[in-house]
């Protein structure tokens, strides 16, 4: 008679083998190495929160909250792990160094060095680390040593001579202060935020700097602590629900947006139209760099304010500028069912208050050039 532990062992081997699948059909998965590590690795054995089908959905598993509900830490979705994996370039016998812990991407990184290499997992909070020194033995993964640190300020003895031969960050980070820790040639893959928006970007060390040339895709992570956390000089619209974050910029004066952001839009058309699951992360991008003004727009969902705004999706806040006691922000209308079936839309620019119209221009000339 087969037993429940045999037989759920038997369904998370199925549905491990069914994600790698998912991911090579993507090309989230591109070498025999990474292939074989996503194979073998346990993933749910580092997250036995949940059922096994949530451990093996490619989607992340929150694993730590504050007390609002606010995720801090969680294992990241298996698509972006892999491409951050084959970006990191990781071989037999490197020296690796994961800031941003919990075990199981430390466990892929593990299986990619074999057990001529070394992986260090460091993470500033020590319930992290917890996880981590409890499920990695518990996994068969003795190689590695976990740390608990601000990976600001990296412990002096933690590199070994020469540097690390690929530093793979887990968290998002404007900066890279770890180039010292880096070896020539070595690799560094990073979530680093520019404009607001996450890039995971991958950089090789040559002559003492940092050079990009495997740039990836838009990406979500947990927020950096510590001594390396980021200010999002974020600002709230008194009395509406409405908050404005500048990233890289000069917050600007709020409280002369309420009277806009309580009357009707204008509406600039673009003729720009995407497919429901056409990207448009590099678009964002351009707007923020090109764009003075440039901020992103949140809205509380479940706010009971009288404004003429539709919430964005509350991970991805809605790029916007700002015009005095004007405001434009950049949205999408539903205009047809799409190639696909899952629509097409067409960019649209709102206007705010009494310039509104002549922001909304401006920034939708932007998004048709």
């Amino acid at each position: 008679m087969t037993t429940s532990s045999a037989t759920e062992a038997s369904e998370a081997s199925e549905l491990r083998h069914q994600l790698v699948e998912q991911l090579r059909a993507s090309n989230h998965i591109r070498s025999a190495a990474v292939e074989r590590a996503f194979r073998t690795v346990p993933r749910h054995a580092f997250a036995p929160e949940v059922p096994l089908p949530s451990a093996y959905a490619n989607d992340i598993v929150a694993t730590r909250h504050r007390d609002d509900g606010t995720i801090t830490s969680s294992i990241s979705a298996p698509w972006l792990q892999a491409d951050m994996l084959e970006a990191a370039r990781i071989q037999p016998g490197h020296r690796v160094l994961e800031i941003g812990s919990g075990g199981y991407n430390a466990a892929l990184i593990a299986e990619l060095v074999g057990p001529t290499g070394h992986i260090t997992t460091l993470d500033i909070d020590p319930v992290v680390t917890e996880r981590a020194v409890r499920f990695l033995p518990e996994t068969g993964y003795n190689q590695v040593s976990v740390v608990t640190a601000d990976a600001e300020h990296l412990p002096s003895k933690l590199a070994p001579e020469g540097g690390f031969d690929a530093i793979v960050v887990t968290v998002d980070t404007w900066d890279l202060p770890w180039i010292d820790a880096l070896s020539v040639g070595g690799r560094l893959v990073a979530p680093l935020r520019l404009h607001g928006y996450h890039w995971a970007i991958g950089f090789t060390k040559e002559k003492g700097a940092l050079h990009s040339d495997e740039p990836l895709v838009i990406c979500g992570f947990v927020p950096m602590q510590g001594d390396g956390a980021w200010n999002p000089n974020r600002r709230t619209v008194p009395g509406t629900g409405v908050h404005l974050s500048w990233e890289d910029g000069t917050p600007l004066s709020v409280d002369r947006l309420v009277p806009a952001l309580t009357r009707e839009p204008t509406v600039t058309r673009t003729n720009i139209t995407v497919e429901g699951q056409e990207p448009f992360d590099l678009l964002t991008l351009y707007l923020a760099g090109a764009l003075p003004g440039f901020c992103r727009l949140e809205a509380d969902p479940d706010g009971d304010h009288q404004v003429f705004l539709s919430p964005p999706p509350p991970h991805w806040p809605a790029a916007a500028i700002v015009r005095g006691a004007s405001l434009a922000r950049l949205a999408h209308e539903r205009i047809g069912d799409g190639d696909d079936g899952k629509g097409r839309y067409e960019f649209v620019v709102q206007g705010y208050g009494e310039h509104g119209h002549l922001a909304s221009r401006e920034m939708a000339e932007h998004v048709e050039s």
